[in-house]
Order: structure tokens, then sequence, then C-alpha cells
């Protein structure tokens, strides 16, 4: 039977890299390929494409001719690869490297750079032991990449492909397409930056993620070179902060009390008049803003509780955002059909992902003999029979000769894994660009974070993944991370005190989905973020269930004597996602556009049906359906109800009141 694509480019690479003087075509035909017909032209073209595959993984296939010969004649033309070629150095971390380690590949939880901080860590893991860690109690600090926008930006921007979009310009207050090479992205002030050379206009210019009105197409046709030595971090701490301006803003009376105290703390409460006049419905308040595009997807998101009445910026941003919310939810319904197998509808993995993986995965159990099946397949998020496919393949992979001594020697009939003949396969291959930008900007993102940017633990971890990354490393200056340290770091030092010595708290929360301030009693679980904004995970004593607090919406918070219940400890430990699903929840159907495909991702959809014109339709859970008409009008135009019908009609009707009060 012919072999599979993984198995023969795992066997070229064991022979090209188990050979000094080199093998010729034909040695590799029949030894590797156990090709024996007669079209030479075919296998020519098949031997190319896998040459061009272990080269595109960094190995350096070397091209060998003796002094006389042509480097084109087949006949006398020698190929091997160094053993040391794409080899990732040895690199040792302490525990509290580890550590920072740790929480830096964790911060990317979705999107592309998600999977290539694991990937990382996994290879890290290979060369050597996993040191006894202790993360901090219950702290799990995420960055919140901004939208499918992102993935895109950061993939362009690694190829070096050009990008274009559609620009919502601040100065003009007009869209504009723009053709731009992408250089670097970058957080600041709360928002995602792309700074690049815009070719229409011949300059840098820096655009903000959230202006841009449509997605994001790759020109992966043409190519760029940036300026060497250009550093995002250094070219953002240059951008000024937009200024505060004020906004007026007509608030439905009783209702909004968050929007209310924000108004208050500036001294914003006014009476109606000046052109806002009270119709005996609504209140005046003066708010505090600076980019109107930001204000308008809360103010969108409030519906017909809130109208926008200056700026006219700001006006026609939420009108914007409701018209296109509107018109989507009223489109007609696609067709779409789940996959039937499968829990998610991910990409489906490639010949080059597997080899990646069985790479990482021979010096993991060199390093780790006797592991039970189950704990190497968690180690490498992938089911035991994924794994025993992996192993399958590997046992029947080795030297050309084909010979017991020349094939690699694993055993896990008992239960575990032991592996007894690696064939110099010890090392895992270095990092790629993506892993390498993952998992240093990671690391830069933690600085500030309590706890873990005390001590020389994270400049260690610094210098060393920077040598170890070499070349690609460099790139990772092209990304920046936003800040992670929270502002509200008293109330977080009292949630992480409780965490840690099992105390529950007395709570006084803003809780928006209530509009009231409420009191109870907490058992804390864990802290986590997305950027700055923090919260925290408690058992409540008040809804007898697990909730989720945001730290600046916290009032007061006070111990309040007793220890934390049973109910808390049964949560279990820190878990890998934000968001844990419950009983109750409801399984909404929700179309997203291509630009807005992201939020399968931010909402942990249960299975995705993809869409012709690169949208999706996504099973999702959500635990209160009542703020569902908010999250579609929050981002305008990208998302919509399909089911619950119900659910859906409703959406549109609240959506049609609040687009009312701007189209009079």
């Amino acid at each position: 039977m012919p072999v599979s694509r993984t198995e023969r480019l795992l066997n070229l690479l064991i022979a090209l890299l188990n050979t000094r003087y080199g093998l010729g075509r034909s040695e590799l035909r029949d030894k590797v390929y156990h090709d024996t017909s007669d079209n030479d032209v075919a296998f020519a073209r098949m031997f190319e494409r896998d040459k061009n595959d272990l080269r595109r993984m960094g190995f350096e296939v070397e091209t060998l001719t003796d002094a006389g010969w042509a480097e084109d004649d087949s006949t006398t033309t020698r190929y091997r690869i160094g053993k040391e070629s794409n080899r990732l150095p040895e690199v040792q971390f302490g525990p509290e490297e580890w550590t920072v380690l740790l929480l830096a590949s964790q911060l990317w939880e979705r999107a592309a750079l998600g999977t290539a901080a694991r990937s990382a860590v996994r290879k890290l893991q290979s060369s050597g032991s996993l040191a006894a860690v202790e993360l901090p109690a219950g702290v799990q600090p995420r960055i919140k990449p901004a939208g499918q926008a992102f993935d895109d930006l950061v993939a362009a921007m690694h190829a070096r492909h050009p990008v274009t979009f559609t620009y919502l310009a601040g100065s003009t207050g007009r869209e504009e397409v723009r053709t731009v090479e992408p250089w670097g992205l970058g957080s600041r002030f709360g928002q995602w930056y792309l700074m690049g050379f815009d070719r229409a206009r011949k300059s840098v210019r820096h655009f903000r993620l959230s202006r841009f009105t449509s997605a994001v197409t790759t020109l992966d046709r043409d190519s760029y070179s940036p300026p060497a030595g250009f550093n995002i971090r250094e070219e953002l701490d240059r951008l000024p902060e937009l200024p505060l301006r004020t906004a007026v803003v007509r608030v439905r009376k009783g209702r909004l009390l968050a929007l209310r105290r924000r108004a208050e703390q500036r001294g914003g409460t006014a009476p109606a008049a000046d052109g806002a006049a009270d119709d005996g419905g609504y209140d005046t308040l003066r708010l505090p803003f600076r980019d109107p595009e930001v204000l308008a997807e809360e103010i969108a998101s409030y519906g017909p509780d809130a109208v926008a009445v200056e700026p006219e910026e700001l006006v026609e941003a939420v009108r914007r955002r409701l018209r296109a919310a509107s018109e989507f939810s009223a489109a007609p319904k696609p067709r779409y059909e789940f996959p039937g197998t499968g829990p998610r509808g991910t990409r489906k993995g490639t010949s080059e992902d597997q080899l990646q993986r069985m790479l990482q995965l021979v010096p993991f159990l060199v390093h780790n003999q006797g592991l039970r099946i189950e704990e190497v397949a968690a180690h490498f998020g992938i089911s035991r029979r994924q794994l025993e496919n992996d192993l399958h393949i590997l046992i029947c992979s080795g030297l050309p000769g084909g010979y017991p001594d020349d094939l690699l020697d694993i055993q896990w009939e008992d239960g575990r894994v032991y592996i007894s003949q690696d064939l110099d396969l010890t090392r895992p291959v270095r990092f790629t660009t993506e892993e390498a930008s993952a998992l240093l900007t990671g690391v830069e993102t933690l600085r500030g974070l309590p706890g873990v940017a005390d001590g020389g633990a994270l400049e260690a971890v610094a210098l060393k993944l920077s040598a170890a990354a070499g070349d690609v490393g460099r790139r990772a200056a092209a990304l920046s991370g936003p800040t992670v340290a929270p502002a509200a770091m008293a109330v977080h030092d009292t949630v992480r005190d409780a965490i840690t010595g099992r105390r529950q708290l007395r709570l006084t929360y803003l809780s928006p989905q209530r509009d009231s301030l409420t009191v109870r009693d907490v058992d804390p679980i864990r802290l986590y973020s997305q950027d700055d904004v923090w919260y925290f995970e408690a058992y409540c004593h008040l809804v007898q269930g697990i909730r989720n607090f945001r730290l600046d919406r916290v009032e007061e918070l006070v111990p309040n004597g007793r220890g934390a219940s049973a109910a808390a400890a049964g949560a279990g430990g820190v878990p890998e996602r934000l968001f844990t699903p419950n009983d109750g929840d409801t399984t909404v159907t929700v179309q997203l556009t291509r630009q807005g495909r992201g939020l399968a991702e931010d909402y942990y959809a249960e299975r995705v049906a993809e869409l012709p014109d690169g949208g999706m339709v996504a099973d999702i859970r959500f635990g209160n359906t009542a703020w569902l008409p908010m999250f579609v009008a929050q981002h305008g135009g990208t998302a919509r109800i399909l089911a619950p019908t119900g659910l859906g009609d409703a959406t549109r009707h609240w959506l049609a009141d609040a687009l009312a009060k701007y189209e009079g």
C-alpha cells in the first residue's frame, strides 16, 4: 500500500538527516519512496514538492555535487540535511521562569497566536522535563485580539504581504479603501493599531482597527520588505492620546445606572435643554470620551434606552451601527449545514501539521519515558486515537534500510509510552515566526502584572527566548500587546488574598443586567482579564451559582469573616477557557460576517458552518439571552440571531425602535 504523505515526508527527513555524504535521487526513489514506476517526471515533481515542504518547515536541504559535475545532473547530485539544521537550541528554565513562560503562553487564549504559543511551549517542554510550577493563585491574564482583522493582519505581516481594507478616516469621516504594507501591530490606550506604509499616500500611517469597516484582504501575490530595526512598541510610545471631549446623550429615565454614575463622576448630569428637549421619558447626560467610535459602540448597544445628541460624528457613528445591524438582521437567511462530525468546524489538519507534531512528540517521549498514553494525548491537545495514529506512523518510519535497528522503536501496549530508538530526533525544530512572536510578546506584556514582573525571572526568560528564537525572534518587534496591569489594584489584591486564603467576601456590585446596585456574599475562585479589564469568577450565594464580576464595577468589597464554602471548592482549579458553560445556558444560532467571524472563538462556539462569502454560522451557548439584542447592535452589522426565531424577531423589533430615534 502507498505510504501517507506524512510518513513519506518523515522518512525523507530522517534519511537526509542521517547521511554525511548525501543521498542521490535514485537511492531516495528506491529506498524512501519505494517507487518502481517508469514515470520519471511524476517522481521528480513529487520530490521537488517534498523538498520545498521541508524547507518551508525551516530545514536546510543541501545540494551536493562532485567537482566537475553540473548541479542539474540528477544522476550525480546528492542531498542531505545538517544535524543542526533547524534544531531548537538547548535552553533550561527554573520554576519561576516556567511560571512566566506558562502565563505568557496563556495570554493568547484564542486566534492563531494562541495555537502558536501552545506549540512553542510544547517545543520547550519536549527538550526537558517541566519544572514544578505553581501559577499565581487563580490568576489568568488574557489578551483580547481585535477580531478576525487581527488574525489576518498578523498572518500578512509575518508573510510580508500587503493588505487592503476599507477605513473610516477620523479626519474626514469618510470611508476609504487603503492599501498598506503592514509593518507592525500593537495596542495602546485600549485600542489596537496597525502601522505601515500607505501606498496611495506614499507615507507611513497608523490605523485604528476599531475604524476598519470591512474585512482585511491579503494581496498574497505581492510582497514588501519592512524597514530594518522597526519596533512597533517604540513607535506607539510616540503616539499621542486622543483629547478628552464631552458627549451629550439622552438616557431613558430610571435606566442605565452605570452610564449615569460615569456622568456624575464628571459633573455631567444636566437638565434637558438646548436641542435635547425632554419628551417626558429621558434625562440628558454629559459624558467624557476620547474616541467617538468606541463610545458609539457602547451607546448603540443600549438601543432605545440611550440616544446620542452631540457631537454629530458620534450621532452618525451610532446611527451607522444601528442601521447596519438592522439591515443585516432583516437579510434573507443563508443556506448552511453544520458538519456531521466533530464539535467544531476547525481547519482540517494537514500533513505538515501532523509532521510538526510528531517532531515534537519524539523528543517529548525521550525526556518523559513511561507517561500514560492519555497524559501524552492531553499534553498535545489531541485525542488518544489521533495519538495512536501518530505512533503507528512513527514506528513505520526510519532509515532507508528498513531493518529493525533502522526504525523508530516505540511501545505503548501496557498503556504507558516508551521510546528506545529515536534516530537522533531528540530535539524539536526551531520556533516559527508566529511561535516566537507569541511568546516574546506575551513575556513583554506581563510587565506590570503584580507578582510576576517582580525579580529577574521575566528578564531571564526574555533573554533566553530571544537567544533560542534567533532571527525569527527579531520579528517579534512587529507585535506589541496591551498592558494587563489592573486599574482597580486594591480590589484585585483583596480578591487575590481571598482566593489564596479561601475566604468569603461581601460584595456591593453595580450590575448592568439588573441595572442596579446589589449586595451579595461571594466565594472568589479566580481572577482573569481581557487586556486591562479584569474580572473575578466567584460562587454567588445570592443566585446560588457561579458568576463573573468586573473589578471596575465593584463599589465595595470586604471580608465578611466566613470561609469559602464547599460550593466554591467544587468549582475546580483554573480552567483553560475564560468562560465555562452552565446547564441552564441557551444555545443560540448566530450568523457572522467574514469581518465578525472571530466572535465564534471569543464566545466558544460549539460548532460552526462555513459560508461561501467567508462568514459562518455558529452555535453559541449564552447564560442570559436578554442582552443579545445589545450584542447584535454593538457589533453593528457583523452578527445576527438566526435561532431561536422568537429571539431573532425580538432583536429586529428592538433595533427598529432604536433606529427610529435617529431616523425621525
